[in-house]
């Protein structure tokens, strides 16, 4: 039981008796274990030595068990703390020996995956498995997963994995997508919608990744798609980067009032005020928070909360995407 603590089997037999008994000699412990004397006191010394008990003085001398807290649990953090260190570092050891294959053999940059079934396996278990976040571009017309079977999204949303997904604008013509699309986005996936996108993308933690190889669908190969997983992490960095720039101009998809899925272009905006106006039009001129501050009369902080407030209503997440939405919506 007391092993992780590093105390052998015959030590906390002993450890035990001393515990209930509230102190023993080595006769003692001798008589109630039946081991030799000699054995006894081997094994009191070692109890001793590793600050498990204290003895008297007298003769003969009486061993008695030093508390559990004090003699057990800080043993017991010690080897928790050493497991966690010996943990990061095999996880590193691991890492660079999978770098040091991917550099000898260059089949372990990607894996192939060929047809639809094992593509769809695949999908399922990376979402599975996925413990922070997964990005996905969703092009028009399915190639493994139809409309409305991923349930492995609501389970992975469900235990607290972020979903940001990105719709190709022609997805929404698919049979039940936009059922689809209203579902996902009522369990807390963040959606936003393009206009086309240059590939089918699904990222889950920023480890794994999986993209064609083949171009599927409707306007690529008939025959069953090729894919590739990658666990590269300079590809994987490049196709992150690809999907934030897409996602960075992408238009906001949420739910209206009364349930039905809308975006930005569908929704009524109240038109800016003569001093939002001009205060949107420095800042798409370049013109700096504390210019713009001086310009128009105002403190910093002030100018800094109106942009935020801009942002908001644009359903921008920064300052160039509220220049973008800003030009989309005519407010420039």
């Amino acid at each position: 039981m007391l092993k992780a603590a590093g105390v052998s089997q015959e030590q906390e037999a002993v450890y035990r008796l001393l515990v209930t008994a509230g102190g023993a000699t080595a006769e003692d412990i001798a008589r109630r274990t039946g081991v030799s004397r000699a054995d006894s006191t081997s094994v009191l010394e070692s109890l001793v030595l590793q600050g498990l008990a204290s003895h008297t003085d007298g003769t003969p001398r009486v061993c008695r068990a030093v508390p559990p807290d004090v003699a057990l649990l800080p043993r017991i953090k010690h080897t928790a703390d050493a497991l966690d260190v010996a943990r990061a570092q095999a996880d590193r050891l691991l890492e660079e020996y999978r770098e040091t294959m991917r550099r000898h053999d260059a089949g372990q940059l990607l894996e192939v995956i060929t047809g639809a079934e094992a593509l769809r396996q695949r999908l399922r278990q990376i979402q599975t498995d996925a413990r922070e976040e997964l990005l996905w571009f969703c092009r028009a017309q399915y190639v493994a997963m139809p409309s409305g079977t991923n349930t492995e999204e609501y389970e992975a949303l469900a235990r607290g994995v972020r979903y940001r997904v990105l719709y190709e604008k022609a997805l929404f013509d698919d049979e039940g997508a936009v059922d689809n699309v209203v579902a996902g986005v009522r369990a807390g996936e963040i959606a936003r919608a393009v206009p086309w996108l240059p590939l089918r993308l699904a990222i889950a933690d920023r480890s794994v990744g999986i993209f064609p190889l083949v171009p599927g669908g409707p306007h690529g190969s008939p025959d069953q798609p090729t894919t590739a997983l990658v666990r590269d992490r300079n590809l994987l960095s490049a196709l992150v980067a690809l999907f934030e720039s897409y996602w960075e101009n992408a238009v906001p998809l949420h739910l209206s009032e009364t349930g039905d899925l809308a975006t930005d272009d569908t929704e009524t905006h109240p038109s800016l005020s003569q001093a939002d106006s001009k205060l949107l039009s420095l800042l798409v001129a370049g013109v700096a928070d504390k210019a713009i501050a001086s310009q128009k009369g105002l403190s910093r902080r002030t100018v800094q909360r109106r942009i935020q407030n801009l942002m908001e209503r644009a359903g921008a997440g920064t300052r160039m995407q509220l220049a973008w939405q800003a030009a989309r919506r005519g407010w420039l």
